[in-house]
């Protein structure tokens, strides 16, 4: 029984974080693209969200670890490094562009 309730302890704040509207979305273009980078303008027109507003989400998914920033000269490019966020996107239909 125990390592059922440290498994809820693990999952509870990636699923408040899955649990936002606008975090799932970068979450999912992020995917979507695969292993390459986007940034925060290329992943805003993809999903629709206002660029201010996918900026503070992907600070907010940086912190929780699930994503990491890449910089490339003047840009700075997004990715997914959370194995577990990756599998769970298949789950949900998830895919891939390539």
């Amino acid at each position: 029984m125990d390592d059922l309730l440290h498994l809820g302890d693990e999952w509870a704040p990636l699923f408040k974080l899955l649990g936002d509207p606008t975090r799932l979305k970068l979450l999912l273009a992020m995917h979507y693209r695969g292993p390459a980078e986007a940034t925060v303008s290329e992943l805003a027109e993809l999903t629709g969200i206002k660029t201010a507003t996918a900026s503070a989400a992907l600070k907010n998914m940086e912190a929780a670890g699930v994503i990491s920033p890449v910089r490339d000269g003047r840009e700075v490019r997004h990715r997914l490094v959370d194995d577990r966020i990756h599998e769970l996107l298949h789950h949900l239909g998830g895919g891939h562009a390539h």
